[in-house]
């Protein structure tokens, strides 16, 4: 162990077990020591940034030699893009990690009885399995290490891509991305090569200043094809030139938009997209179900996945028809409208008015008669003046942000005590505190982890729960 100032480096560390969020982990002198950059079976040095009395954290500087686990990854902007942060490992073994932080979540931190685990459900495809994704224009390319020291290349490049990891002005350019299929990097290529041929300044965060901002892609398993551009500038010259040549070049392209953005921040959510050619919205299916998703509507990013993801919600709901089904944190609506078939009524709860709006457009669009949506907080909605006019749920299904859910509304289900409560979750480490204070009612009896996202860290997990 070497000791310079404060920088602690240890040499030769050999990575024993996967810990969670894609850090590995190691045991030195009874210390776990928590190892960004590595995969099980890697002998690395490892760069300290914390050191307390029983554990440490650090990343992999040097890796001496590779685990035997390790494959090579497809992608060349591996490791330099911030996505896809699992290349390096065969898919079997990040399921089989993916499913050992599941299991290790709910035990350590829900101290929850588990049932046996469901296998969990990795991805048919683990390629161009998004259908959605953002590119974001800049004038400042993320240089790679040995490009800083080059004299000769210039990080001032106008470039299309992702921002690099741990900076938001400087922007990996994009050669080809595989998260999404054809066109998407046909059409991204395209805009950039065309706006600088046009001499149209790139987006320059730090000042808030250019024309070319961000763009995002949705390609629906149905062929129909959404694609919005934003602009920093409002100039109507320049964005008909750039509506005219990405609707003649790309005719598969079913809905073209674009949103001007005088903002500080990219978000679309108080923006007004504008459509320039198509309906405006695009039509997703699950199933036999449709969804309309217009650009700011949110939808499952993989669609394959979310349908096997709501499938073992509705399994796990063990529906007859008979049951009132209570859907919070709703969204667009699609969980409740997965299940309707089987459900004698849905009810949906949701914060953001919008997405109510969307939902009851998407109930309509599939002929539901049973189905009420509600926008606003669940805690204030579901009393028992909304009970005596609309039913006590028989079953609730839940599927909060990654921050789980409100420790008031844990409270709200142990009070309202349905039989049945479906959970799911994007981020298991809040499910498992979640169902530690759910265990006062309900026993956990069934969990099946759902691969979403192949080759990140990310993991969806459903948990079925019964009251005791």
């Amino acid at each position: 162990m070497k000791r310079k100032k404060k920088n602690i480096l240890l040499e030769k560390v050999l990575v024993e077990d996967y810990a969670a969020e894609g850090k590995s982990l190691a045991r030195l002198d009874g210390k776990v020591v928590f190892i960004e950059g590595a995969v099980p079976g890697d002998l690395v040095d490892v760069q300290l940034s914390k050191s307390k009395k029983d554990w440490a954290e650090g990343r992999a500087v040097q890796i001496h030699s590779f685990s035997a686990d390790r494959v090579i990854p497809f992608c060349s902007h591996f490791g330099v893009c911030g996505g896809c942060q699992w290349q390096m490992l065969p898919y079997e073994k990040q399921l089989q990690y993916k499913t050992k932080q599941v299991t290790d979540v709910l035990t350590r931190i829900g101290k929850v009885a588990l049932p046996a685990m469901e296998p969990i459900i990795g991805g048919a495809a683990t390629r161009y399995y998004r259908n959605k994704l953002e590119y974001t224009f800049g004038n400042k390319r993320y240089l790679l290490k040995e490009e800083i020291k080059d004299e000769t290349v210039n990080g001032m490049q106008d470039v299309a891509g992702f921002h690099a990891k741990g900076f938001f002005d400087k922007v990996v350019d994009i050669q080809t991305c595989y998260l999404q299929a054809e066109p998407t990097n046909e059409i991204r290529l395209a805009v950039k090569d065309f706006a600088i041929q046009q001499g149209w300044p790139f987006y320059d965060i730090r000042n808030h200043v250019g024309f070319l901002r961000t763009m995002q892609v949705r390609l629906c398993t149905t062929g129909e094809l959404m694609v919005n551009i934003m602009v920093g500038e409002d100039d109507p010259d320049k964005i008909k030139l750039l509506m005219e040549y990405v609707a003649n070049t790309f005719p598969s392209i079913t809905t073209l938009l674009y949103t001007v953005n005088l903002k500080w921040n990219d978000s679309l959510f108080d923006l007004e997209p504008v459509t320039y050619s198509g309906k405006g919205y695009v039509i997703e299916k699950l199933e036999d179900f449709q969804f309309k998703i217009g650009p700011k509507s949110f939808f499952q990013t993989n669609t394959k996945q979310g349908e096997r993801l709501y499938q073992v919600t509705r399994d796990f709901a063990e529906l007859t028809g008979n049951e009132i089904v209570y859907d919070l944190y709703c969204g667009t609506g699609s969980i409740g409208i997965f299940v309707s078939e089987k459900a004698k009524k849905i009810i949906g709860v949701e914060m953001i008015a919008a997405a109510i709006d969307d939902a009851k457009e998407n109930a309509a669009l599939n002929n539901l008669t049973e189905a009420a949506f509600f926008a606003g907080d669940v805690i204030d909605i579901c009393n028992d003046e909304f009970f005596a006019t609309h039913g006590r749920p028989d079953v609730i299904i839940t599927d909060p942000p990654r921050a789980g859910m409100h420790d008031k509304l844990v409270q709200k289900i142990l009070d309202i005590a349905a039989p049945k409560v479906v959970y799911v979750s994007c981020n298991p480490a809040t499910q498992a505190r979640d169902l530690q204070l759910l265990g006062a009612k309900y026993a956990v009896t069934k969990v099946q982890p759902v691969d979403m996202f192949p080759h990140t860290h990310h993991i969806e997990n459903v948990v079925q729960l019964k009251l005791k």
